[in-house]
């Protein structure tokens, strides 16, 4: 599989995969049928054309050499990739993209119910929001499973949300996106991306959002805006 640009070896790709992996539905969710679409053609567009993206390649080696302990293997992309494919629905259930976040820092998170990485990270991230959101920064946790709203809303009132926004994308597009992209290997898949939507750094699988050094990430990005 391709990785998107991220310059990853081939032991951490597979370890990485291994971490992915552990998802509590199985790896059935990779052969969803893309192009179902919930992507009304308003927020198709984003301020960065990819070519824009993959010149920010410093930028997104200096923020990933910031990144630390916990959050070391968000790596850079290389080149970086523009976001602007990525639909979901906002907490009132209409439209949105990264678009709606043009200027601000954002880290993406796709999640689902039967993920048990996604679970056990859920927690830190809220905590992540709590600390850090605001006018510059916020986590964009996108809830990938099919059907209702039943089982993400339970889990996230099981799980002690209450800082994080119920954002969702139920047609699986956002991932089967940046699984051809090669971005995701399985679940819990992170992104950071700029005000541009450009995605800078990327990692598959869990980390402690809620400790020193996702705040020290989060404050290097926030420095490395133009």
């Amino acid at each position: 599989m391709a990785n998107g640009g991220l310059n990853l070896p081939a032991g951490r790709l597979i370890a990485m995969a291994a971490v992915a992996g552990v998802l509590a539905g199985g790896i059935a969710v990779y052969v969803s049928e893309y192009g179902a679409g919930n992507q009304p053609e308003e927020v198709a567009t984003v301020p960065a054309a990819p070519d824009q993206c993959a010149d920010k390649a410093e930028r997104a080696k200096a923020i990933a050499a910031k990144a630390p302990g916990d959050v070391a293997a968000m790596l850079p992309g290389d080149p970086p990739q523009s976001l602007g494919f990525l639909a979901f629905n906002g907490p009132d259930g209409k439209p949105m993209g990264l678009k709606n976040w043009s200027g601000k820092t954002v880290l993406v998170n796709l999640w689902a119910t039967w993920c048990a990485p996604c679970r056990a990270e859920m927690p830190a991230l809220d905590a992540l929001q709590a600390k850090k959101g605001g006018a510059d920064f916020e986590v964009i946790a996108i809830n990938v499973d099919t059907g209702d709203d039943a089982k993400p809303r339970k889990f996230l009132e099981e799980t002690g949300v209450k800082s994080l926004a119920y954002y969702r994308d139920p047609s699986l597009d956002s991932f089967n996106a940046l699984r051809e992209k090669g971005l995701a290997l399985g679940l819990p898949v992170t992104l950071l991306a700029d005000g541009e939507s450009c995605a800078l750094l990327a990692m598959n699988g869990p980390a402690n959002w809620a400790g020193a050094d996702a705040a020290a990430l989060i404050e290097a990005a926030l420095s490395a805006k133009p």
